[in-house]
């Protein structure tokens, strides 16, 4: 085989990069089955872990790259971690030097594979997603392709303001999404974080059907443990990412760190699949829509959970929440009733909390017993000493 010659067929590649996802080799999209119960609304997960470095970001990098101007510069970026170690693979790959700066506060595993890829590593002292353009990791940037001094010496390819950030999805994630779901998706869920993600897919999924809707997730706070988020609301406009279309957006949901811990812990632990916390943020937001709503949705997982150990380590050494005992009288009701005020129920609830039903006729309890089933919930009942039925389950 030549140097620039490849098969997906048979996996054999001649360079690391070309792995990255492309149409003909798309990331894989994974159905969600216990942690989402709603049977009208499946939530399918695009997996970026697959690509070659781990993440959403390798997309972006190549793309940004390959549009660069490099000659004898140094390639220097901010970053949270996932685009420095994506450019810093690239660039290991074709031979061009490159210096990354990271928040101090980003995992100590991701400091310590850009530190594995030989590049120069800056830490700054500051948030995870800085506000303002001239603090913190990017503010070094900054002025390393800005000064008198070393602007010769360096180029960024600038991730919050490069179109081809946003190029990467419109012409590789959108319509990988599209022909995966048969062009069923009827909703899309993304973080905010440089805003290439939501921008590039929202703008192709609107193209192939404009009813399909974009949910953009962000923290609840500013202050935040969630890597690559960024929370949008209340920024003024100079200080949101340039490259975000806000014309493709439907909705913004907020979540806290807890939640989003949580949701990523879950679905680990009834799933099987291992996501780092901001997936565990946008999966948080999609099940808020799961309990009520129907069509067919994809959640955009960025990366994987081992860049996070460190972080999961506080989460997961505090006792998971229990829920008291919810009980719900139905006995004045009487069928169909039951049923359609039980599905009312059962759509409000939180995933692991238990609710009881009280139910006065045995129509009523096979009726309730089948939605359950059929919703793939396990249900257990006792005839109580009034002759009514006790229905308990967790969802």
């Amino acid at each position: 085989m030549g140097n620039n010659d490849f098969d997906h067929k048979l996996r054999v590649y001649s360079d690391i990069t070309q792995l990255i996802a492309s149409l003909d080799n798309p990331t894989p999209l994974v159905r969600i089955n216990r942690l989402n119960t709603n049977k009208n609304f499946p939530l399918y997960i695009k997996l970026e872990r697959y690509n070659p470095f781990g993440s959403v970001k390798d997309r972006v990098a190549l793309s940004m790259l390959k549009g660069l101007e490099v000659g004898d510069k140094t390639v220097v970026e901010p970053s949270s971690g996932n685009t420095g170690i994506a450019l810093a693979s690239i660039a290991n790959a074709w031979g061009i030097p490159v210096e990354i700066a990271v928040p101090e506060k980003v995992p100590d595993e991701k400091k310590v594979m850009l530190k594995l890829l030989g590049v120069k590593l800056t830490e700054a002292d500051d948030a995870l997603c800085p506000l303002f353009p001239t603090e913190g990791a990017r503010g070094l940037v900054n002025a390393l392709i800005k000064s008198p001094a070393t602007k010769d010496k360096y180029v960024s390819p600038n991730q919050y303001e490069n179109e081809l950030n946003v190029q990467a999805h419109y012409r590789g994630t959108g319509p990988e999404i599209w022909r995966q779901t048969n062009g069923k998706i009827t909703h899309f869920f993304a973080g905010y974080g440089t805003c290439g993600t939501i921008t590039g897919v929202g703008r192709y999924l609107k193209e192939k059907n404009p009813a399909v809707k974009i949910i953009g997730v962000e923290p609840m706070y500013l202050n935040h443990k969630l890597p690559g988020m960024k929370r949008i609301t209340g920024l003024a406009e100079e200080y949101i990412p340039k490259i975000l279309d806000r014309s493709v957006i439907d909705d913004s949901v907020a979540v806290t760190d807890e939640d989003a811990y949580k949701v990523a812990i879950d679905l680990a632990r009834k799933d099987g699949v291992m996501v780092g916390p901001t997936t565990g943020a946008i999966l948080a937001a999609a099940l808020k829509y799961a309990r009520v709503g129907k069509g067919l949705a994809v959640v955009i997982s960025p990366d994987d959970a081992f860049k996070y150990t460190s972080f999961y380590r506080e989460f997961l050494n505090v006792e998971p929440e229990t829920h008291s005992l919810k009980t719900v009288d139905l006995c004045g009701f009487v069928c169909p009733a039951p049923k359609v005020k039980a599905v009312e129920v059962i759509e409000a609830m939180d995933a692991g909390e238990t609710v009881e039903l009280i139910l006065g006729d045995k129509d009523s309890l096979k009726s309730i017993i089948g939605e359950l089933k059929v919703r793939g919930i396990k249900a257990a009942f006792k005839q109580t000493d009034d002759g009514n039925f006790a229905l308990t389950f967790t969802k």
